[in-house]
């Protein structure tokens, strides 16, 4: 069967659906971008309206810094939390879960200003950041399991594009909310009191995936592995594929079960002690930190105040441009994905970025700014993570979940990698 027979409107529906949460967090991460300075306003005033007297400069950045960094803190307990929701409430009713948190932030962040409260703000941004985080983990693993393993990796950069889409539509969003007199943009809605809007914003998105996530179907996997609900899994199947002819999914799924079902249950512990399970968590966690410690969250957080300092007469429209080649690429991954590999792709990335970082710490070197060489750190790391990720990731285009664990477990015994030997698999670049 041709990929493209397999592409579905069932399928391709419950895809988009489930990217509105990968929007969520890309929004999320760029939105407290452009607003600082209004935001920092709104700290003095209540700081003053407190204490009567300025807040202090020191405290300003505290909290400012509080108010970026938090979100991330979020993130981290919301990615922890992934599998106590997934295993007992299904992927598809998780994601609706989930959108309780992305109501009580945008409550948060978007009545801070009306009751004078930064500790508000801060709050909104932590739960939107759980939030953000369980998104990580829900949405990545329902559209695996939806998606014909010919198309898995093209439909597993959607959770990328709906990111960069989402840090796009923040970035625009600020650009026309900024008074007209600081970025000489277009002002459609006034002046600074309206920023609450800007973060309070992420409700809309939720209330779209909570209406339309009941029509969506529950990942296939988890009615069959889970749920031991075969004669369900196989009709999401058939749905899905557009075809009766789903038994070798329904096969490989069997496969999985019955794998699953033989090996224990292991602690947290065992998964860096065990052989079979030590190699996949270290990868797994070397390319998490390859994409977190790339810099590219310090270029987004960050990039009005560098293209500001740089000397760039419009830094939002600089901002945006960053955007807009952050998503084109990621469309353009989407097309090649699976024609070029997972693999040589990142390694791609990676050198990418370490270039790019070496461009801007000599710029920034250049115009003699304070701690420009924060990005020669930067730079280390994505080397260090190339060498890491040529010599020990595999290449796993066109492999089913059970292929690919199966060669782990006999690369931990010391066996070949069945028909895929490590030289193959490294040699897909």
């Amino acid at each position: 069967m041709e990929c493209s027979d397999q592409i579905t409107l069932p399928l391709l529906f419950a895809v988009g659906t489930a990217v509105i949460g990968s929007l969520q967090f890309g929004y999320n991460t760029g939105v407290i971008n452009a607003p600082q300075t209004i935001i920092e306003a709104f700290y003095n005033e209540t700081w003053d309206s407190r204490f009567s007297e300025n807040i202090s400069q020191s405290t300003l950045t505290t909290l400012w810094s509080t108010s970026v960094a938090i979100f991330s803190v979020g993130g981290i307990c919301g990615s922890f939390s992934v599998g106590l929701f997934v295993n007992r409430f299904g992927r598809r009713n998780s994601m609706l879960m989930a959108n309780v948190l992305a109501f009580a932030a945008a409550t948060f962040m978007g009545f801070s200003k009306m009751a004078a409260s930064w500790e508000m703000l801060i709050a909104g941004r932590f739960v939107v950041g759980v939030y953000s985080g369980l998104s990580t983990g829900f949405v990545p693993m329902y559209i695996g399991e939806i998606a014909p393993t010919q198309l898995r990796g093209a439909l597993g950069t959607m959770h990328q594009l709906g990111v960069v889409v989402g840090i796009l539509i923040a970035q625009v969003s600020d650009s026309l909310w900024k008074p007209m007199d600081t970025w000489h943009t277009l002002n459609l809605l006034g002046n600074a009191p309206l920023w609450p809007l800007l973060l309070g914003f992420t409700a809309v998105p939720a209330v779209l995936q909570c209406v339309l996530l009941p029509f969506c179907p529950e990942s296939p996997r988890f009615l069959l592995i889970n749920q031991q609900q075969e004669s369900q899994a196989r009709s999401v199947l058939e749905k899905l594929r557009g075809t009766e002819d789903v038994q070798a999914d329904l096969r490989d799924m069997q496969e999985e079960s019955r794998q699953m079902m033989s090996e224990k249950q292991v602690t947290i512990p065992q998964l860096f002690t065990t052989p079979a399970y030590r190699q996949p968590i270290f990868i797994a966690i070397m390319l998490q930190l390859s994409q977190q410690l790339s810099g590219i969250n310090a270029v987004f957080y960050y990039s009005t105040g560098i293209f500001m300092r740089a000397g760039v007469p419009n830094p939002v429209y600089a901002t945006i441009g960053t955007g807009v080649v952050n998503t084109a690429f990621t469309i353009v991954s989407l097309f090649i994905v699976e024609r070029v590999g997972r693999r040589s792709l990142h390694l791609v990335g990676l050198m990418g970025m370490a270039v790019s970082a070496v461009f801007i710490t000599v710029a920034m070197a250049l115009l003699q700014l304070c701690g420009p060489y924060v990005f020669i750190i930067f730079t280390v790391l994505l080397l260090g993570f190339f060498v890491f990720t040529y010599f020990k990731v595999p290449e796993t285009k066109g492999r089913t979940f059970e292929e690919i664990a199966s060669s782990f477990r006999q690369s931990a015994s010391g066996e070949a990698f069945g028909k895929y030997a490590p030289e193959e698999l490294n040699s897909d670049i």
